[in-house]
């Protein structure tokens, strides 16, 4: 980026904080060359996703706060500048599925982004109110993945995601949790139904699903989302004050985050992650995570041993 545009753009940013979402404007951060990106295939279809996305779990829960609509904004525009980027949200979330719905529609930028959500209830119809609500929040008639968001009633939704996928009102479908104690559970299901996506937990400092879950969902042909990528930020607890390794260079690291994250993707079976953000400065730095190369295993090994005297 030169600097004229660098500053055009910091200028555009300063009057547009006050500014709301008004009128719809177009992308200011230039589109990023696909030569530069990293993707990934996802296996039941072969379409290819970049290995950074968005998650909106508490940050996008926001209101109407315009200032912190402002800031999610150029979040979005942002994500936006790399094609096919998942933005991944939930009607778990709170206020995320509108506040999401609001902000593509504001910047136009539905057809350049992978929308992913969950279905979060008991019941056939519930479920599918639920969903409908969805598509109503998120102002689109197709969302690309919807999710069984914690394995809730997940043998009565698969049915329904099954009829869905097949009218064209969702392209993918898959199963999500966060918490270790919950990979056999998930074991259970992937094992009993055919699936598009898992999304669970996977980082430094929770790399469990490695051992059975990762294995398996590779096995199965099933596309991995990695959550809570820094753990809910206790990576970056254990980090504060340390400097990255001299090493980390070499795999296109200057930033912990990126360091985080370039694990994280580098796995085979993983094919993104959604590190939530509402900072378009830790937005920028996460999606650098995505350039370059990835890690081989004996390079995850090496992250995974520095972490562990950290």
């Amino acid at each position: 980026m030169n600097k004229h545009f660098d500053r055009k753009r910091r200028q555009l940013l300063k009057i547009m904080g006050g500014a709301g979402l008004a009128a719809t404007t177009p992308l200011l951060i230039a589109s990023q060359k696909p030569s530069e990106i990293i993707t990934k295939p996802i296996p039941s279809s072969g379409e290819r996703l970049p290995v950074i996305g968005l998650g909106t779990s508490r940050v996008f829960n926001v209101g109407r706060d315009v200032a912190e609509l402002s800031k999610l904004r150029e979040v979005v525009r942002i994500l936006a500048s790399v094609e096919n980027s998942m933005l991944d949200t939930s009607p778990m979330y709170g206020e995320a599925e509108r506040v999401t719905g609001d902000l593509v529609e504001n910047l136009a930028v539905r057809k350049r982004l992978f929308f992913a959500t969950k279905v979060w209830t008991d019941g056939r119809q519930a479920g599918i109110k639920q969903m409908q609500e969805s598509q109503r929040l998120l102002k689109t008639h197709t969302i690309d993945l919807m999710q069984i968001h914690n394995l809730v009633d997940w043998k009565t939704h698969i049915e329904t995601l099954r009829d869905w996928k097949e009218q064209g009102i969702i392209r993918y479908l898959g199963i999500t949790h966060y918490t270790e104690s919950a990979h056999d559970d998930v074991i259970r299901v992937i094992n009993q139904t055919p699936l598009d996506f898992l999304q669970i937990n996977y980082s430094l400092a929770e790399p469990e699903a490695e051992n059975r879950v990762l294995p398996l969902a590779q096995q199965k042909g099933i596309a991995v989302i990695a959550n809570r990528p820094f753990a809910r930020g206790s990576l970056f607890r254990a980090t504060r004050g340390q400097p990255l390794p001299d090493w980390a260079a070499e795999i296109g690291c200057d930033s912990w985050a990126q360091f985080f994250l370039k694990f994280a993707v580098s796995h085979p079976a993983i094919t993104c992650a959604i590190p939530a953000t509402s900072k378009a400065k830790h937005m920028l730095d996460n999606q650098a995570a995505g350039k370059g190369g990835l890690a081989d295993s004996s390079t995850r090994k090496r992250m995974q041993e520095f972490f562990a005297v950290l």
